[in-house]
Protein backbone atom coordinates (compact mmCIF):
# COMPACT_ATOMS: atom_id res chain seq x y z
CA UNK A 1 0.00 0.00 0.00
CA UNK A 2 1.25 3.64 -0.82
CA UNK A 3 1.78 5.47 2.03
CA UNK A 4 1.09 9.49 1.99
CA UNK A 5 4.45 11.34 1.65
CA UNK A 6 5.09 14.21 3.83
CA UNK A 7 4.23 16.89 1.08
CA UNK A 8 0.92 14.89 -0.05
CA UNK A 9 -2.57 16.50 1.18
CA UNK A 10 -3.81 13.96 2.56
CA UNK A 11 -5.09 14.80 6.35
CA UNK A 12 -4.09 12.22 8.91
CA UNK A 13 -6.97 9.29 9.88
CA UNK A 14 -5.89 9.68 13.22
CA UNK A 15 -3.93 12.07 15.06
CA UNK A 16 -3.20 12.50 19.05
CA UNK A 17 -2.48 16.42 20.23
CA UNK A 18 -0.37 16.32 23.38
CA UNK A 19 -2.69 13.54 24.88
CA UNK A 20 -2.42 12.81 29.26
CA UNK A 21 -4.06 10.12 30.52
CA UNK A 22 -4.09 9.99 34.03
CA UNK A 23 -5.82 7.29 36.37
CA UNK A 24 -6.72 8.09 39.82
CA UNK A 25 -4.80 6.12 42.29
CA UNK A 26 -5.39 5.57 46.21
CA UNK A 27 -2.44 7.49 47.26
CA UNK A 28 -1.30 9.63 44.04
CA UNK A 29 -2.11 9.77 39.93
CA UNK A 30 -0.83 7.42 37.85
CA UNK A 31 0.92 8.80 34.60
CA UNK A 32 -0.13 6.18 31.83
CA UNK A 33 0.63 8.73 29.25
CA UNK A 34 2.03 11.46 28.99
CA UNK A 35 2.36 14.07 25.47
CA UNK A 36 1.33 12.02 23.21
CA UNK A 37 1.68 13.27 19.65
CA UNK A 38 0.77 11.05 16.85
CA UNK A 39 -0.41 11.01 13.86
CA UNK A 40 -1.57 8.28 11.36
CA UNK A 41 -1.95 8.34 7.52
CA UNK A 42 -4.78 6.80 5.23
CA UNK A 43 -3.61 3.09 4.43
CA UNK A 44 -0.95 2.98 6.51
CA UNK A 45 0.16 0.07 8.60
CA UNK A 46 1.03 1.83 12.28
CA UNK A 47 3.08 -0.46 14.71
CA UNK A 48 2.89 0.93 18.78
CA UNK A 49 5.48 -1.27 20.65
CA UNK A 50 6.53 -0.92 24.63
CA UNK A 51 7.12 -3.18 27.29
CA UNK A 52 4.25 -4.48 29.56
CA UNK A 53 2.27 -1.37 31.48
CA UNK A 54 3.87 1.42 28.76
CA UNK A 55 0.72 2.48 28.13
CA UNK A 56 0.07 0.27 24.47
CA UNK A 57 -3.65 -0.94 25.81
CA UNK A 58 -4.20 2.64 27.15
CA UNK A 59 -3.74 4.82 24.04
CA UNK A 60 -5.30 2.16 21.77
CA UNK A 61 -8.44 2.42 24.05
CA UNK A 62 -8.07 5.72 23.24
CA UNK A 63 -8.87 5.45 19.64
CA UNK A 64 -12.34 4.50 19.78
CA UNK A 65 -12.77 6.53 23.21
CA UNK A 66 -13.19 3.28 25.80
CA UNK A 67 -10.67 5.92 27.89
CA UNK A 68 -11.20 9.72 27.83
CA UNK A 69 -8.42 11.27 27.42
CA UNK A 70 -7.33 13.44 30.90
CA UNK A 71 -6.19 16.41 28.73
CA UNK A 72 -5.14 16.94 24.99
CA UNK A 73 -7.43 15.61 21.87
CA UNK A 74 -7.79 12.57 19.74
CA UNK A 75 -9.39 12.99 15.98
CA UNK A 76 -10.17 10.70 13.75
CA UNK A 77 -11.16 12.02 10.04
CA UNK A 78 -10.23 15.36 11.62
CA UNK A 79 -13.30 15.05 14.47
CA UNK A 80 -12.71 15.58 18.07
CA UNK A 81 -14.52 12.38 18.92
CA UNK A 82 -14.60 13.67 22.72
CA UNK A 83 -16.73 16.19 21.80
CA UNK A 84 -18.90 13.89 19.68
CA UNK A 85 -23.04 13.25 20.60
CA UNK A 86 -23.75 9.64 22.29
CA UNK A 87 -25.22 8.73 18.49
CA UNK A 88 -22.66 10.34 16.49
CA UNK A 89 -19.77 8.25 18.64
CA UNK A 90 -21.39 5.12 18.11
CA UNK A 91 -21.53 5.66 14.01
CA UNK A 92 -17.68 6.10 14.49
CA UNK A 93 -17.43 3.35 16.53
CA UNK A 94 -18.77 0.92 13.81
CA UNK A 95 -16.12 2.27 11.32
CA UNK A 96 -13.37 1.36 13.52
CA UNK A 97 -12.71 -2.37 13.94
CA UNK A 98 -10.92 -4.37 16.82
CA UNK A 99 -9.68 -7.50 16.56
CA UNK A 100 -8.20 -8.75 20.35
CA UNK A 101 -5.76 -10.81 21.48
CA UNK A 102 -7.79 -13.60 23.02
CA UNK A 103 -10.32 -13.39 19.68
CA UNK A 104 -13.51 -12.65 21.98
CA UNK A 105 -15.58 -14.20 19.94
CA UNK A 106 -19.08 -15.79 21.70
CA UNK A 107 -18.84 -19.97 22.18
CA UNK A 108 -22.05 -20.91 21.78
CA UNK A 109 -22.39 -19.41 18.52
CA UNK A 110 -21.10 -20.50 14.99
CA UNK A 111 -18.80 -18.48 12.87
CA UNK A 112 -21.49 -17.32 10.55
CA UNK A 113 -22.88 -15.82 13.88
CA UNK A 114 -20.62 -14.41 15.29
CA UNK A 115 -19.11 -12.19 12.46
CA UNK A 116 -23.14 -11.33 11.73
CA UNK A 117 -23.29 -9.99 15.07
CA UNK A 118 -21.83 -6.59 14.49
CA UNK A 119 -24.28 -6.08 11.58
CA UNK A 120 -27.23 -6.73 13.72
CA UNK A 121 -25.88 -4.48 16.35
CA UNK A 122 -25.51 -1.92 13.61
CA UNK A 123 -28.68 -3.26 12.11
CA UNK A 124 -28.55 -1.01 8.87
CA UNK A 125 -28.58 -4.12 6.42
CA UNK A 126 -31.53 -6.69 5.58
CA UNK A 127 -31.21 -9.86 6.57
CA UNK A 128 -30.03 -11.15 2.83
CA UNK A 129 -27.65 -8.67 3.09
CA UNK A 130 -26.21 -9.60 6.15
CA UNK A 131 -25.71 -13.15 5.01
CA UNK A 132 -23.85 -11.80 1.61
CA UNK A 133 -21.98 -9.86 3.85
CA UNK A 134 -20.52 -12.71 6.46
CA UNK A 135 -20.04 -14.73 3.64
CA UNK A 136 -18.13 -11.77 1.73
CA UNK A 137 -15.73 -11.26 4.87
CA UNK A 138 -15.65 -14.91 5.45
CA UNK A 139 -14.38 -15.72 2.34
CA UNK A 140 -11.80 -12.54 2.52
CA UNK A 141 -10.18 -14.62 5.94
CA UNK A 142 -10.03 -17.83 4.08
CA UNK A 143 -13.01 -19.23 6.33
CA UNK A 144 -15.52 -20.02 3.81
CA UNK A 145 -15.96 -23.49 4.40
CA UNK A 146 -16.10 -22.79 8.36
CA UNK A 147 -19.57 -21.24 8.45
CA UNK A 148 -21.37 -23.57 10.81
CA UNK A 149 -18.28 -24.21 12.64
CA UNK A 150 -18.25 -23.34 16.79
CA UNK A 151 -15.16 -22.06 17.63
CA UNK A 152 -14.30 -24.43 19.99
CA UNK A 153 -13.74 -26.27 16.57
CA UNK A 154 -11.08 -24.16 15.15
CA UNK A 155 -7.61 -23.91 15.75
CA UNK A 156 -6.42 -20.53 17.13
CA UNK A 157 -5.26 -19.13 14.10
CA UNK A 158 -8.69 -19.73 12.22
CA UNK A 159 -11.00 -18.06 15.65
CA UNK A 160 -8.21 -14.92 14.86
CA UNK A 161 -9.24 -15.12 11.24
CA UNK A 162 -13.21 -15.16 12.73
CA UNK A 163 -12.65 -12.21 14.65
CA UNK A 164 -10.86 -10.18 11.96
CA UNK A 165 -13.71 -11.10 9.81
CA UNK A 166 -15.97 -9.44 12.41
CA UNK A 167 -13.75 -6.81 12.43
CA UNK A 168 -14.19 -6.19 8.98
CA UNK A 169 -17.62 -6.27 8.93
CA UNK A 170 -19.06 -2.99 8.95
CA UNK A 171 -16.76 -1.81 6.44
CA UNK A 172 -14.42 -0.09 8.85
CA UNK A 173 -12.00 2.05 7.63
CA UNK A 174 -9.48 2.11 10.70
CA UNK A 175 -8.64 -1.61 12.15
CA UNK A 176 -7.08 -1.80 15.60
CA UNK A 177 -5.12 -5.02 16.47
CA UNK A 178 -4.13 -5.32 20.36
CA UNK A 179 -1.49 -7.99 20.44
CA UNK A 180 -3.40 -9.38 18.05
CA UNK A 181 -0.65 -12.63 17.34
CA UNK A 182 0.45 -13.02 20.77
CA UNK A 183 -1.14 -15.70 21.45
CA UNK A 184 -0.26 -17.50 18.68
CA UNK A 185 2.37 -20.56 17.94
CA UNK A 186 4.93 -18.42 15.17
CA UNK A 187 4.13 -20.02 12.17
CA UNK A 188 0.36 -19.02 12.88
CA UNK A 189 1.59 -15.72 13.66
CA UNK A 190 3.17 -15.53 10.37
CA UNK A 191 -0.49 -16.29 8.90
CA UNK A 192 -1.99 -13.95 10.28
CA UNK A 193 0.45 -10.93 9.48
CA UNK A 194 0.55 -12.05 5.53
CA UNK A 195 -3.54 -11.81 5.94
CA UNK A 196 -3.41 -8.14 7.69
CA UNK A 197 -0.72 -7.30 5.17
CA UNK A 198 -3.40 -8.67 2.51
CA UNK A 199 -6.58 -6.79 3.91
CA UNK A 200 -4.36 -3.69 4.22
CA UNK A 201 -3.48 -3.65 0.56
CA UNK A 202 -6.80 -4.74 -0.96
CA UNK A 203 -9.17 -2.63 1.15
CA UNK A 204 -6.83 0.44 1.88
CA UNK A 205 -7.59 -0.05 5.48
CA UNK A 206 -5.40 2.12 8.37
CA UNK A 207 -4.12 -0.67 10.18
CA UNK A 208 -2.96 0.60 14.32
CA UNK A 209 -1.39 -2.77 15.17
CA UNK A 210 0.09 -3.02 19.35
CA UNK A 211 2.52 -5.43 19.76
CA UNK A 212 5.68 -5.83 22.12
CA UNK A 213 7.40 -7.94 19.42
CA UNK A 214 9.81 -6.43 17.16
CA UNK A 215 9.78 -8.99 15.14
CA UNK A 216 6.22 -8.96 14.73
CA UNK A 217 6.19 -4.88 13.54
CA UNK A 218 9.48 -5.47 11.15
CA UNK A 219 7.32 -8.21 9.21
CA UNK A 220 3.85 -5.82 9.02
CA UNK A 221 4.47 -2.08 10.06
CA UNK A 222 5.35 1.13 7.83
CA UNK A 223 6.10 3.23 10.71
CA UNK A 224 6.07 2.85 14.20
CA UNK A 225 6.15 4.67 17.58
CA UNK A 226 8.06 3.07 20.93
CA UNK A 227 6.24 3.35 24.17
CA UNK A 228 7.89 3.31 27.30
CA UNK A 229 6.39 4.85 30.78
CA UNK A 230 3.66 6.50 29.12
CA UNK A 231 5.53 8.66 26.37
CA UNK A 232 6.53 8.07 23.00
CA UNK A 233 10.62 7.94 22.89
CA UNK A 234 11.19 6.98 19.27
CA UNK A 235 9.06 7.23 15.73
CA UNK A 236 9.31 7.10 12.34
CA UNK A 237 9.76 4.61 9.53
CA UNK A 238 10.33 1.03 10.13
CA UNK A 239 13.38 0.54 8.50
CA UNK A 240 14.59 3.79 9.97
CA UNK A 241 14.34 2.86 13.22
CA UNK A 242 15.66 -0.71 13.27
CA UNK A 243 18.33 0.16 11.44
CA UNK A 244 19.50 3.59 13.24
CA UNK A 245 17.68 3.02 16.58
CA UNK A 246 18.23 6.11 18.70
CA UNK A 247 16.57 5.30 22.23
CA UNK A 248 17.92 2.75 24.79
CA UNK A 249 14.59 1.19 24.69
CA UNK A 250 14.12 0.75 21.20
CA UNK A 251 17.78 -0.89 21.22
CA UNK A 252 16.98 -3.33 24.39
CA UNK A 253 13.85 -4.35 22.06
CA UNK A 254 15.70 -5.03 19.00
CA UNK A 255 18.99 -6.71 20.59
CA UNK A 256 15.72 -9.11 22.30
CA UNK A 257 14.80 -10.19 18.50
CA UNK A 258 19.16 -10.19 17.55
CA UNK A 259 18.03 -7.21 15.35
CA UNK A 260 19.62 -4.42 16.68
CA UNK A 261 23.10 -3.31 14.97
CA UNK A 262 25.03 -3.40 17.98
CA UNK A 263 24.30 -7.06 18.83
CA UNK A 264 25.68 -7.89 15.97
CA UNK A 265 29.37 -6.43 17.20
CA UNK A 266 30.55 -8.89 19.95
CA UNK A 267 34.54 -8.69 21.30
CA UNK A 268 35.68 -11.01 19.51
CA UNK A 269 36.36 -9.00 16.23
CA UNK A 270 38.21 -7.27 17.14
CA UNK A 271 41.05 -10.18 17.80
CA UNK A 272 41.02 -10.69 13.82
CA UNK A 273 40.51 -7.44 12.83
CA UNK A 274 43.05 -5.62 10.80
CA UNK A 275 43.00 -1.42 10.79
CA UNK A 276 39.99 0.17 10.54
CA UNK A 277 36.71 -1.39 11.67
CA UNK A 278 33.57 0.11 10.36
CA UNK A 279 29.98 -0.74 10.59
CA UNK A 280 28.27 -0.45 7.32
CA UNK A 281 24.41 -0.03 7.20
CA UNK A 282 22.80 0.20 3.64
CA UNK A 283 19.24 -0.69 2.10
CA UNK A 284 17.39 -1.18 -1.07
CA UNK A 285 19.21 -1.57 -4.61
CA UNK A 286 22.74 -1.19 -3.20
CA UNK A 287 22.44 -4.69 -1.26
CA UNK A 288 22.17 -6.72 -4.79
CA UNK A 289 25.16 -4.67 -5.82
CA UNK A 290 28.84 -6.31 -5.02
CA UNK A 291 29.24 -3.19 -2.99
CA UNK A 292 32.46 -4.57 -1.11
CA UNK A 293 34.09 -6.02 -3.89
CA UNK A 294 33.74 -2.63 -6.32
CA UNK A 295 35.06 -0.74 -3.65
CA UNK A 296 38.19 -2.40 -2.68
CA UNK A 297 39.02 -2.72 -6.61
CA UNK A 298 38.14 1.26 -7.30
CA UNK A 299 40.22 2.01 -3.53
CA UNK A 300 42.84 -0.01 -3.68
CA UNK A 301 41.78 -1.91 -0.18
CA UNK A 302 41.77 -4.88 1.45
CA UNK A 303 38.12 -5.43 2.87
CA UNK A 304 37.00 -8.24 5.15
CA UNK A 305 33.86 -8.99 6.39
CA UNK A 306 33.93 -9.81 10.33
CA UNK A 307 30.11 -9.86 11.15
CA UNK A 308 27.14 -9.08 9.36
CA UNK A 309 23.63 -9.56 8.26
CA UNK A 310 21.15 -9.17 5.21
CA UNK A 311 17.41 -9.31 5.05
CA UNK A 312 14.14 -7.44 4.74
CA UNK A 313 12.20 -5.33 6.71
CA UNK A 314 8.98 -5.24 5.04
CA UNK A 315 9.94 -5.39 1.53
CA UNK A 316 13.05 -3.20 1.85
CA UNK A 317 16.03 -5.35 1.81
CA UNK A 318 19.03 -3.84 4.08
CA UNK A 319 22.53 -4.85 4.81
CA UNK A 320 24.45 -4.53 8.21
CA UNK A 321 27.79 -5.77 7.98
CA UNK A 322 30.59 -4.96 10.47
CA UNK A 323 34.14 -5.23 8.09
CA UNK A 324 37.93 -4.44 8.28
CA UNK A 325 39.66 -1.94 6.26
CA UNK A 326 43.29 -3.02 5.76
CA UNK A 327 46.08 -0.91 3.78
CA UNK A 328 44.02 2.60 3.67
CA UNK A 329 46.15 5.39 4.44
CA UNK A 330 44.48 8.96 5.37
CA UNK A 331 43.69 10.01 1.96
CA UNK A 332 42.38 6.59 1.03
CA UNK A 333 39.89 6.09 3.84
CA UNK A 334 38.51 9.44 2.85
CA UNK A 335 38.32 8.67 -0.82
CA UNK A 336 36.50 5.31 1.16
CA UNK A 337 34.10 7.37 3.25
CA UNK A 338 33.16 10.26 0.18
CA UNK A 339 32.31 6.64 -2.17
CA UNK A 340 30.36 5.37 0.33
CA UNK A 341 28.20 8.44 1.08
CA UNK A 342 27.89 8.73 -2.71
CA UNK A 343 26.33 5.28 -2.88
CA UNK A 344 23.83 5.89 0.33
CA UNK A 345 25.21 3.73 2.56
CA UNK A 346 25.77 5.09 6.01
CA UNK A 347 28.68 4.00 7.86
CA UNK A 348 30.22 4.39 11.73
CA UNK A 349 33.90 3.84 12.89
CA UNK A 350 34.30 1.42 15.35
CA UNK A 351 37.80 1.81 15.68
Amino acid sequence: MRIAESGDAAAPVIRLQNVDKIYPAARDRERALQGIDLSVQPGEVFGIIGRSGAGKSTLLKLLNLLERPTSGKVFINGQDIAALTAADLRRMRQKIGVVFQHFNLLGSRTVYENVRLPLRVAGKLSADEQRLRVHEVLDLVGLANHVHAYPRQLSGGQRQRVGIARALANHPNVLLCDEATSALDPETTQSILQLLRDVNRRLGLTIILIAHSMDVIRATADRLAVLDHGQIVESGAVIDVFLKPQHATTKSLLAESALEPDSIATPGWSSVARGRVLRLTYRGDAVATPLLTSLAQELGLQISILQGSVGHIGTIPYGNLIVSIDGSDDAQFARLTRALTERNVDYGVLS
